[in-house]
């Protein structure tokens, strides 16, 4: 019986057919051609002889070129976000670390009068938080520090009850100003907060993303409280802050020493506000951790005023020590004194930003204990001498805060603080601001003169010194000093 060697049912002889022999012979000499192209260099990289490095990519770069191009650009030519972000902050304080080598030029006269003449005045991007009961403190705060051309985020807390956050949001619609200007909003869906855990990091960093989702225009951003109050107006804060640098990060930081570290940094903990819906305290394990040794560890005030490109860095972290750090500060009791300082003074880019000031009044006993002391009419010569632009903490419609509004804003009760922009008439008692003028024109008062005297201090070469370094901080003087050795 004769095989069928073919692929039909018909008969065939094997290999009869001679018709691939064609094809192969071209495939062969297709191949050949290739072999003696790559062994006489015609496709070797477009790099130097020697280079060394010549094996390493840019990340970045071979993302783009997945979108169809070979350049470092996203989809319809548009630059890469990410790495334009990193370039434009890395530009910026490139320049600064250039002026700051000018050994021939008065470091603290440069940094107080830097010439920013022809840039645009500053935007500010406020987060104003509150919890259960908060809401009217919240409406009289924002009524204190509003401006035209700042930003602003409230958030009530999951604590508050959902009446209170309705109640919010409908006074923020409701007025016509915010309406008009839409730089107000109400967080819907309010975050659980947990004293001392890291929820209250979560909360800044879904704000400020929020901003940058949002593509909305602003060059600080300032974090507060409803036990918070301004202590100048914003042309002051505005005024003062058009001379000064941009890239400046006002953030109290000293090292994690001392009893913090036994009490902060070793233990295990969990914060239920991550994965429960009700408010419970942070659950502590009985295991203890090394401290860190890629990093060292700060701590600080949780109250900040910083930079967009700062905070960019935080959120995209494409050298991943932002996340890798927050993951840390996840087990951390009182991360959100931690975080942010943590990462400024461990990031090589931002580390020569950091200001070491909160630009907050707060009064503490000494030595300082676990909460600041509560402030009343006794610490008003205090807080004005102090030159910061806002205080804390203030009890509920205390009678400084009256005084404050009388003396300090020339605010009336109910009406925004008056600025420039302030473009209606007062005649009869009638509310100048409720017509808006030109807000990017300021006048300043004495608050401006308080403050420049405030960051002529603690941007001092002295001053500036010690931040990001082994030196201690004294909360209650504001100033760096050596610590004492041990033995």
């Amino acid at each position: 019986m004769r095989k069928n060697w073919g692929l039909s049912s018909g008969h065939a002889r094997p290999f009869g057919d001679r018709r691939w022999l064609l094809p192969f012979l071209a495939s062969l000499l297709v191949t050949a051609t290739l072999l003696l192209a790559a062994a006489c260099g015609l496709f070797s990289p477009p790099y130097p002889s020697g280079a060394g490095d010549a094996a390493l990519f840019d990340v970045v770069s071979l993302a783009d070129w997945d979108d169809g191009g070979g350049s470092s650009s996203g989809r319809d030519g548009a630059p890469s976000v990410e790495a334009g972000i990193k370039n434009r902050l890395l530009e910026g304080n490139a320049a600064s670390d250039s002026d700051d080598d000018d050994d021939d030029e008065n470091p603290d006269d440069a940094a107080v009068n830097s010439d920013d003449s022809d840039a645009e005045p500053p935007r500010i991007a406020y987060l104003l938080e509150g919890t259960k009961g908060d809401g009217l403190r919240m409406r009289r705060t924002l009524q204190a520090i509003y401006h035209p051309r700042n930003q602003y985020i409230l958030h009530l807390d999951l604590e508050a009850p959902p009446r209170e956050r309705i109640d919010l949001a409908m006074y923020v619609k409701g007025d016509p100003m915010f309406s008009q200007v839409g730089n107000v909003r109400v967080i819907a869906k309010g975050n659980l907060v947990t004293y001392k855990g890291p929820t209250m990091v979560a909360c800044t960093l879904h704000a400020v993303a929020i901003l940058l989702k949002e593509g909305l225009q602003w060059d600080w951003f300032i974090n507060l409280s409803a036990s918070d109050y301004p202590l100048m107006t914003q042309d002051d804060i505005l005024h003062v802050f058009s001379s000064l640098p941009r890239n400046l990060n006002f953030i109290e930081h000293f090292r994690l020493s001392g009893w913090k570290v036994n009490i902060r940094a070793k233990p295990i903990v969990l914060d239920p506000g991550l994965y429960l819906s009700k408010k419970f305290d942070l659950t502590m394990t009985t295991e203890r951790r090394e401290l860190p040794t890629s990093f060292k560890l700060y701590t600080g005030s949780a109250w900040i005023m910083l930079t967009k490109s700062f905070l960019e860095y935080c959120i995209w972290g494409w050298d991943n020590l932002p996340r890798n750090l927050l993951m840390y500060y996840v087990n951390f009791i009182s991360s959100p004194e931690g975080y942010f300082q943590t990462v400024i003074c461990n990031s090589d880019d931002f580390r020569g930003t950091a200001v070491g000031h909160d630009l907050h009044y707060i009064a503490w006993d000494y030595p300082p204990k676990q909460h600041p002391l509560i402030l009343s009419m006794k610490d008003f010569n205090k807080m004005v001498k102090s030159g910061a632009p806002f205080a804390r903490k203030f009890p509920k419609d205390d009678k400084v805060l009256d005084k404050i509004d009388r003396e300090l804003l020339h605010r009336s009760e109910g009406r925004f603080t008056p600025g420039a922009w302030c473009d209606g008439s007062s005649e009869g008692g009638a509310d100048p601001c409720l017509s808006r003028g030109e807000d990017s024109v300021f006048e300043p008062g004495p608050g401006a003169e308080r403050l420049r005297g405030l960051m002529k201090k603690v941007l001092s070469w002295d001053y500036r010194n010690g931040s990001c370094s082994s030196l201690a901080y004294d909360q209650t003087k504001r100033d760096w000093y050596v610590p004492k050795s041990k033995g």
